[in-house]
């Protein structure tokens, strides 16, 4: 087991030593990572980050096959409505997967079992075991988005987070239906000298943002943002020419020519 002390508040220390004495007393072998990162802007953004990178590092070094973590429904409702406020796609609201991979690391499995437990539940397995929680306070601080909604759905009594977590399951599979269909339709994409050509026909938006984003990808271009994609999509559907993350698309003909966008001419002053 590995602990992750971000070194963002004094306590930290002491609850990342408690669990350490826990795993001692029960025979589990624990590791403490300090980071030590500074308070700031987009703290959370960047304590996430370095925590991934941290135990990726830490995978490797002890050789271990798979990261799980404790993330639990509530975690998985909130990440919902969150993406929900932010216009998110199919992708996004089917939220954390059960099985996916470490950030940056695709070589390690990322585990999440707890997934359809209530944080209430897991509080009272743990005091059940004579084990007193440790509090975050950033838990609760209202300047940072999660802690918003978790303070606004605690509001909502008649808010079924079970109910929402089962539908982010449904929407995952919907996601890999998509992907599906996308890699069929990605097989119709053909080679010709420098370009890849592709006749989209009557393929529906969601479909067709898929196949042009593995057409960006096999161009060895990172996967854009799914607003970047739809925008793309969209004016080469209207018959133009557009280009996104380097990569040229020629939607005037029936067949949308994919190519390498040329370097702008920059002549030399004078």
């Amino acid at each position: 087991m590995a602990t992750v002390d971000h070194g963002l508040r004094a306590q930290s220390a002491i609850d990342a030593a408690i669990v350490g004495t826990i795993c001692s007393r029960i025979g589990i072998p624990h590791s403490l990572i300090e980071l030590g990162l500074s308070a700031g802007s987009a703290v959370q953004e960047r304590a996430r980050d370095a925590r991934y990178a941290a135990l990726g590092d830490w995978l490797s070094a002890k050789r271990l096959g798979a990261l799980v973590t404790a993330h639990h429904a509530d975690d998985q409702a909130e990440t919902l409505l969150m993406r929900l406020m932010r216009g998110a796609g199919v992708r996004g609201l089917a939220s954390m997967r059960p099985v996916s991979t470490v950030p940056n690391r695709p070589d390690f499995p990322l585990l999440r079992p707890l997934l359809k437990w209530r944080r209430f539940e897991l509080g009272e397995i743990v005091t059940a075991a004579g084990i007193a929680p440790a509090l975050d306070p950033s838990n609760g601080d209202p300047r940072f988005e999660r802690a918003r909604m978790r303070a606004a759905m605690a509001e909502l009594d008649w808010l079924d987070v079970s109910a929402i977590v089962r539908s982010t399951s449904h929407l995952a599979d919907a996601d890999v239906a998509l992907d599906w269909a996308a890699n069929r339709a990605f097989a119709e994409v053909f080679s010709d000298r420098d370009a890849l050509l592709w006749e989209p026909g009557t393929i529906p938006r969601a479909l067709g943002m898929r196949v042009m984003q593995r057409i960006l990808v096999s161009y060895g271009q990172a996967e854009p943002r799914g607003a970047d994609l739809a925008r793309w999509f969209d004016v080469l559907s209207l018959g133009k020419i557009a280009t996104l993350a380097g990569v040229r698309g020629d939607g005037t003909d029936r067949v949308w020519i994919f190519s390498k966008a040329r370097p702008p001419n920059l002549r030399p002053r004078r």
